[in-house]
């Protein structure tokens, strides 16, 4: 199951580095689904920068190899404190997306009918919830 979880979770955080990247760089696919709106506008609550952009990407693939590292994946690395320290910082980061700000995203936001609302609800916030017990999983 350990398996499963870590290769399907790098997979997916890859994927959404890849897409990261190719919005830092002029893409507009599913750029309308992604950033939180403000209730009755269509305007995103926030415009991501490049440089902003990039750093998530990056980010992501960190967690990435700090998952491959943690979960035994990577022949050259050994699990040490530091993948430990991360994989908990990871895995707090993605538990608290999952709950949200209370407003736009998360579990527990109050903007509930834009189309970012709806795809977090169904999408997202699993997603981070999944990605957290994979983090907390692989401290185990």
């Amino acid at each position: 199951m350990k398996f499963v979880m870590t290769l399907s979770t790098v997979s997916l955080l890859g994927i959404i580095s890849i897409l990261h990247v190719y919005w830092a760089y002029g893409g507009r696919w599913g750029t309308h689904a992604v950033i939180p709106s403000r209730a009755g506008e269509y305007k995103p609550a926030f415009v991501p920068g490049r440089l902003g952009t990039l750093f998530v990407a990056m980010l992501l693939l960190v967690v990435c190899f700090i998952l491959l590292v943690q979960g035994g994946f990577v022949a050259y690395f050994v699990s040490n404190t530091l993948t430990r320290v991360g994989c908990f910082v990871c895995a707090a980061v993605f538990f608290l997306r999952a709950i949200g700000d209370f407003k736009y995203v998360g579990f527990f936001k109050n903007i509930n009918h834009t189309s970012f609302a709806k795809n977090d609800t169904w999408l997202y916030s699993p997603l981070c919830l999944y990605f957290g017990f994979t983090c907390a999983i692989l401290l185990l």
